[in-house]
């Protein structure tokens, strides 16, 4: 048992003989940080930085898998929870803050005219796909990217144990950036789809007009055009993707960001469709909870009210200058790049005859932790981060080079290790 992390591996081991994988989330559980190497649970988290069990500090890059978006316990945002608290969380009747929070995200999303919460993101895009399953009664649907837990999409990956195989055969997957992957499945299914749903952007940036043509297309084939922005709306543009690269959707879904990481999501889009949800079921009783909900209000007022998306902007062009730089300057060019786009942006490893990406990546995890920056391969970027985290950040990263050289030189990465090498969950992007 590792000194560092001591607390933390008496509390997996404690938490493993309660919880599968010790955690309710895949990304935060021992299938993704090396046991031995990594924190597993968190005390608190303030600003831009995450403090373990063990009291260890961290400047955070990843924020709750993009949740968190102004930063840990924003002001803002706690002062609205702390007075909302005061009057109630949830009761027999529907709150105000319902209706405020719909007519925000109508007021800032281009698609939306009407909207409904759930809690998840997987609340959100199983619900715009049943809702257009029922406004076009058609059952297939068309996937690019990942869209969530339940049966509908993950029956599309290898994590499909448990799904019904007749579930599995209604969901066909087409690749971005590549129009006629799409334009295939339309033609194959010609009649039976009922929605492709898509990120609208992750590692990649659209090409050629790709997102307009997916939209023709859609529309030509009688779908509807769903967009997945559960990490891309409040992040991109206030308006998310679908304002950044002005190509409208018919539905839309949120999370995360929606309200700097307290549990709401949200399905939004067309009146016409939207108001089918008076006849499917898609009701919660915890989706009028009105702690999540004054969260929303006040994380939406203040991504009017102050620069916030300019500055992850910002803040994330240093950040993939200066990982660039660190790597050009090492000369690894051929197994290491940065991908995506500032606010959200992805550090790319290549396998090589030596070494394959996950052996890289877990000495990635290994010095990243060692060193206080809190990282999975992402840099997702806080309205918190200021230019002396980016400047350690970039420093870690050239410590990691080094390491890899002599890696390299000396054939000896896994006795580098002080922990088994990770192994892929599922490949989506």
């Amino acid at each position: 048992m590792s000194t560092r992390y001591k607390k933390s591996e008496e509390y997996l081991e404690r938490a493993l003989k309660t919880v599968p994988l010790g955690s309710q989330t895949f990304s935060k559980s021992k299938t993704q940080l090396p046991i031995g190497v990594s924190p597993f649970f968190a005390e608190t988290a303030k600003g831009a930085y995450l403090y373990d069990v063990d009291g260890n500090q961290y400047i955070d890059f990843v924020n709750s898998l993009c949740s968190v978006t102004l930063g840990y316990n924003d002001p803002d945002v706690t002062n609205a929870v702390a007075e909302q608290l005061q009057k109630g969380i949830i009761y027999s009747l529907s709150h105000e803050l319902e209706f405020k929070v719909a007519e925000k995200i109508v007021e800032i999303v281009p698609c939306a005219e009407m909207v409904r919460f759930g809690k998840n993101g997987s609340d959100a895009t199983a619900g715009a796909i049943r809702l257009a399953r029922a406004y076009t009664q058609r059952d297939h649907v068309l996937v690019c990217g990942y869209h969530g837990w339940q049966d509908w999409y993950i029956g599309s990956t290898t994590r499909d144990q448990g799904v019904p195989k007749d579930v599995k055969n209604l969901t066909h997957k087409f690749f971005y950036n590549d129009i006629a992957s799409l334009e295939t499945k339309l033609n194959e299914l010609k009649g039976k789809v009922a929605a492709v749903i898509l990120e609208p952007v992750n590692v990649a940036a659209p090409e050629n007009n790709f997102l307009e043509k997916v939209k023709e297309l859609t529309h030509k084939h009688g779908a509807l055009l769903v967009f997945d922005e559960t990490i891309t709306g409040f992040r991109y543009a206030n308006g998310g993707a679908q304002e950044f690269f002005n190509v409208i959707p018919d539905l839309a879904t949120f999370g995360k960001g929606l309200a700097n990481g307290y549990p709401v999501s949200a399905v939004a889009g067309r009146a016409d469709i939207m108001k089918l949800m008076e006849e499917i079921f898609f009701s919660f009783t915890f989706g009028g909870e009105t702690l999540s909900l004054a969260a929303a209000y006040a994380t939406m007022n203040k991504l009017q009210r102050e620069p916030v998306i300019a500055k992850l902007f910002n803040t994330g062009e240093k950040v993939i200058q200066e990982v660039n730089a660190a790597i050009n300057d090492a000369g690894l060019q051929s197994i290491f790049s940065v991908a995506g786009y500032p606010v959200w942006s992805f550090f790319m490893i290549k396998d090589t005859p030596q070494y394959n990406s996950w052996e890289f990546k877990t000495l990635l995890l290994q010095e990243m932790f060692q060193n206080g920056i809190f990282t999975i391969g992402t840099h997702n970027i806080s309205y918190a981060h200021e230019p002396e985290h980016v400047q350690k950040l970039a420093q870690t990263y050239r410590g990691y080079f080094k390491k890899v050289q002599e890696a390299i030189e000396k054939n000896n990465l896994r006795s580098m290790l002080h922990c088994e090498p990770l192994k892929p969950l599922f490949k989506v992007r």
